[in-house]
């Protein structure tokens, strides 16, 4: 009897375990001046063979916290933020003449008639 209450306790605690885990949103929005960042996170994830280590918590910290980006090219001359990856000679594009592959064009603004 003492083991089925023990194996019932390990099942509980474990499944509380599994229940607490986050999944990671697939696609982020991040307002800025020049147009909202969308940031793919899935597409990022997948390219980094599910390495979460490979920006988390050296880059971007795992919370609920907003993530707080620094602005080219200071984030770039520094490697930091998304600077790390997206810069002259890094691993992604590089931000300098590529706005568009993340922020996000602001709506044109109808004229009045």
């Amino acid at each position: 009897m003492r083991y089925l209450v023990g194996l019932v306790a390990i099942l509980f605690v474990s499944g509380g375990m599994v229940a607490q885990e986050k999944k990671a949103p697939a696609k982020l929005t991040f307002p800025a001046k020049n147009g909202a960042v969308a940031y793919d996170h899935a597409a990022h994830n997948k390219r980094e063979k599910n390495d979460c280590k490979v920006c988390h918590d050296k880059l971007f910290p795992q919370s609920n916290a907003p993530l707080k980006f620094k602005p080219h090219p200071p984030a770039e001359a520094k490697k930091v933020s998304c600077g790390f990856c997206h810069r002259a000679g890094g691993t992604a594009f590089e931000t300098k003449g590529n706005c568009t592959k993340c922020h996000a064009r602001p709506a044109a603004k109808k004229a009045k008639g």
